[in-house]
């Protein structure tokens, strides 16, 4: 693999050197900067992975010299150096586009992880546009909202399964986007030129499901008056998706697994295999082991679909994701209710922020969609958003009890924010590091947890 090229801009030539000789002995390739003018150029002539900015320049300013490096290039991710006393402005840079800052002096071993981290991140996005570039507009994949790095995981995971033609499992609560998954899986990988066919398993009575996935025989049944080619034969070439495979009665299993070991099937009412070249993806929200304990899904098929799984967590567990899917949302329901709405009230962002969503990002659509079409202003308000009372508590809590709420909370969202360092989260806080560690204690919050490695 080559080098990863690092660009340092420090108007200190002894910490520039510093710098270049620990990134250097860590295997990477280093450009140095001590002025501002100099790094710009260096960025206009070269490729880089990552730039490390002082946040004090001798005639600029590190986040200046970070805006000018994005316009020429903006895939950059920075790291930003700041002093102690300069952290609030460290914060401010990464709210500008900076990927994360480190205090002077510098623990070496907390620069090489953020370095590793920003690299990594940036590898992330880059694949993820890939897979997005790919992507046919007419499933509307700018839906598939990756900002939370739970789903820039899964997005990641879908470029290379798209690369074989292995079954794949998909597994999540309703409403997180299977579906969605499936068809990039498919459209992203060399069969997106062939159909893909989608069938939900729960949907049909088990004697129309057998016909619809296999296909029948002119009198194969009362009522057959021509042959009909089912869906497998249809998605010859392409993909066949089985949306909640766990729904599919017995008698349909073992028919499925001969399509999916043998890719032959026997049509009703025939007695000629139909052979097929298909890519399988199924899904569920069933937990489908115990399925299996309980004798409700045959074990061979399970291991037969359990090949490459892909788990979508669910919205309440990236929950980042919420501000841009209202944001696509917003523009998707404006076009077509022709209103000129474009944002909610920051009451009314907060309300979605601390519901839980049990329908997933399915539920969050449907009441953008209400409050859409029942606003009479160019935003929307609190009072229009989870109408209705879905999020109405049974009793009104004590403060002590919100208070405990919040706090807990509000650690947890740092601690995610910081992927664990403590030390970066008590000063985002305005804490005292041995306060900070008393409170995760009261909760029983570990930041070990939240470290990435």
């Amino acid at each position: 693999m080559a080098q990863h090229r690092i660009l340092v801009i420090d108007d200190d030539s002894n910490l520039l050197e510093v710098l270049r000789m620990r990134l250097e002995a860590a295997g990477y390739d280093v450009v140095t900067a001590l002025r501002e003018e100099d790094a710009i150029e260096q960025v206009r002539t070269q490729v880089f992975d990552l730039a490390i900015i002082d946040l004090q320049l001798t005639t600029s300013d590190g986040i200046t010299v970070m805006s000018d490096m994005h316009r020429i290039n903006p895939d950059i991710p920075a790291i930003i150096l700041t002093a102690h006393g300069s952290i609030e402005s460290a914060v401010s840079a990464m709210q500008k586009g900076a990927y994360s800052y480190v205090t002077k002096p510098f623990d070496p071993r907390e620069l090489l992880f953020q370095v590793e981290k920003a690299l990594e991140n940036r590898r992330l996005s880059l694949e993820i546009r890939r897979l997005k570039e790919l992507l046919d507009e007419r499933y509307e994949f700018s839906n598939i909202v990756a900002k939370s790095e739970k789903m820039q995981h899964v997005l990641a995971q879908v470029s290379l399964i798209a690369k074989t033609d292995s079954t794949v499992y998909i597994h999540g609560e309703s409403g997180t986007g299977k579906e969605l998954i499936a068809k990039a899986i498919h459209t992203s990988s060399e069969r997106r030129d062939k159909p893909f066919v989608a069938i939900n398993c729960a949907a049909l009575p088990e004697t129309l499901l057998e016909s619809e996935l296999f296909g029948y025989e002119k009198g194969a049944f009362t009522g057959a008056v021509q042959s009909s080619k089912g869906l497998f034969t249809q998605a010859h070439g392409g993909t066949m998706f089985l949306d909640e495979i766990g729904d599919m009665p017995l008698s349909l299993q073992s028919k499925s697994l001969r399509v999916l070991q043998e890719r032959q099937f026997l049509p009703l009412g025939s007695q000629k295999p139909v052979t097929v070249d298909v890519r399988v993806i199924v899904a569920t929200n069933k937990d489908l082991w115990n399925e299996v304990k309980e004798g409700r899904f045959r074990e061979d098929l399970y291991y037969r679909i359990h090949v490459i799984p892909v788990v979508l967590p669910p919205l309440r567990e990236r929950k980042e994701d919420i501000p841009p899917l209202v944001d696509y949302f917003l523009h998707k329901f404006s076009k077509k209710m022709k209103k000129k709405v474009k944002a909610l009230t920051s009451e009314a962002m907060q309300k979605l922020m601390l519901y839980d969503w049990p329908g997933n990002v399915r539920e969050l659509e449907n009441k953008i969609e209400f409050a859409m079409a029942m606003t009479r202003a160019n935003v929307i308000t609190d009072d229009l958003i989870l109408y209705g009372g879905d999020q109405a508590p049974d009793k009104l809590k004590s403060f002590k009890e919100a208070k405990s709420e919040f706090e807990k909370q509000y650690l947890l969202n740092l601690l995610k924010l910081t992927h664990g360092n403590v030390s970066r989260a008590s000063e985002l806080a305005g804490k005292y590091r041995a306060d900070f560690y008393q409170l995760l204690k009261k909760y029983n919050l570990k930041p070990e947890t939240y470290k990435t490695h």
